[in-house]
């Protein structure tokens, strides 16, 4: 599976070397940059450092150079740069609306052409959340959902072997929790989109999954008596202490980092996080995944999941070497998908071409997971424009402080967002 490993090593050297100095190479060759968010924290920093190697050695044609930021940071960077019309020739982005807006603006490169060579190998219903008016703007990589992750050696100080099933038997657990001296959640107050894979989890499974993607995507309003009531429904977790009280002041990677050490008994986040958990002999064996279970039986489901198809690649429409970019672009967003997949870092978009025997036994949870669902609604703050998702990371940062409740969430949220 991991062939010519030395090979391998060797070109990672070289392309890191290169992405560091950030310096080209030789002359007569076609250059190429790409910015990310492939950090050095980042679960998938791996797989985009195999993948850029294989595909770099197989065109020496090409000088390439990459740089990765911060998530939160880079949202900024590329919205100022698209503003700007100075553009890398490889981005990553947020499918939906998130790449829309630069669609629109029209600042990106158009792959219908290049997508023709792939099309056996990258199903075009991966292609969904990047198809813009008939058109394809966006190579996909890998896929994931929101995952309820589970301590289970903290579960069975209180009684538990499995993850609750029902909302009941949930709420019964993080009461037993708080009484044996535990904290049942782990949430990164500091990065709001942390909040949001709690929040849209409860309003999905309270309001349903139909009426939560219809509101991000424009076609209904934010004044829904089953959303106040699902905020206010987590918020009451809030208050009752199931969040670490200090979390508010922490960034996403000290609360999983919480979460491994056992400070936490559960931590919803997305389940790209199974590599890092994979990678950790001593807590791996003591961690479960599981949907987070139904609230409202008479509007929701087993099978609503938040998540799907969102990490895209896409090219500039201003790059000196587009069509270059594009078939390069698809190439490796091939091969992070590859070794992703094997990493446990998501779900290949792409199918499969090598032995998945490999895969983490927590990955594979995922896969059962997402193989019973019945619908999934993206995350928020990708789903809308950028406008609209500014605004509401603002009302859920306000709704996890406890400066609002579910009506002014709603009463807020239906006033600003047009």
């Amino acid at each position: 599976m991991k062939r010519r490993l030395i090979a391998l090593a060797l070109a990672a050297v070289m392309v890191l070397s290169a992405a560091a100095c950030g310096k080209g190479g030789s002359k007569g060759k076609t250059k190429l940059e790409m910015w990310c968010i492939a950090t050095e924290s980042d679960s998938n920093r791996k797989s985009y450092e195999l993948a850029i190697a294989d595909v770099t050695a197989a065109h020496p044609e090409i000088d390439f150079t990459w740089e990765s930021f911060e998530n939160q940071s880079y949202k900024t960077k590329i919205k100022a740069a698209v503003a700007a019309d100075e553009m890398p020739d490889i981005f990553f982005t947020w499918a939906c609306a998130f790449l829309g807006d630069f669609v629109d603006a029209g600042r990106v490169y158009c792959l219908d052409e290049e997508y023709k060579n792939w099309s056996k190998e990258l199903d075009v219903k991966m292609l969904t959340n990047s198809t813009y008016n008939g058109k394809h703007y966006g190579v996909p990589t890998t896929m994931n959902i929101v995952g309820l992750f589970a301590n289970m050696d903290i579960l069975k100080q209180v009684g538990y072997t499995e993850v609750p099933g029902t909302y009941k038997e949930f709420i019964e657990c993080c009461d037993k929790l708080i009484k044996a001296g535990y904290i049942p959640f782990g949430c990164a107050g500091k990065e709001t989109w942390c909040v949001t894979e709690y929040l849209e989890s409860v309003i999905e499974k309270s309001a349903g999954a139909e009426v939560l993607n219809d509101i991000f995507l424009g076609k209904s309003t934010w004044n829904n008596k089953d959303v106040a009531d699902a905020v206010d429904t987590f918020q009451a977790m809030v208050t009752k202490g199931y969040f670490d009280p200090n979390g508010m002041a922490l960034g996403n990677d000290e609360v999983k980092a919480n979460f491994m050490k056992g400070k936490y008994a559960f931590y919803m986040n997305g389940t790209w996080n199974c590599a890092d958990f994979a990678k950790n002999a001593e807590f791996f064996p003591k961690v479960k995944v599981a949907e987070f279970p139904v609230i409202n039986a008479d509007k929701s489901q087993l099978g609503q999941l938040i998540g799907g198809p969102s990490d895209t690649l896409a090219v500039a429409k201003s790059s000196k070497n587009a069509k270059t970019a594009a078939a390069f672009a698809f190439e490796l967003g091939k091969e992070i998908c590859h070794y992703g997949y094997l990493d446990g870092c998501g779900l290949p978009a792409w199918t499969p071409y090598y032995d998945t025997s490999s895969v983490n036994a927590l990955t594979r949870s995922v896969a059962d997971i997402v193989a019973n669902s019945n619908f999934m609604v993206l995350f928020g703050d990708t789903a809308q424009s950028a406008d609209s998702a500014n605004i509401y990371l603002s009302y859920v940062e306000k709704v996890y402080g406890c400066q609002i409740d579910g009506k002014g969430f709603i009463a807020g949220l239906a006033k600003d967002i047009k």
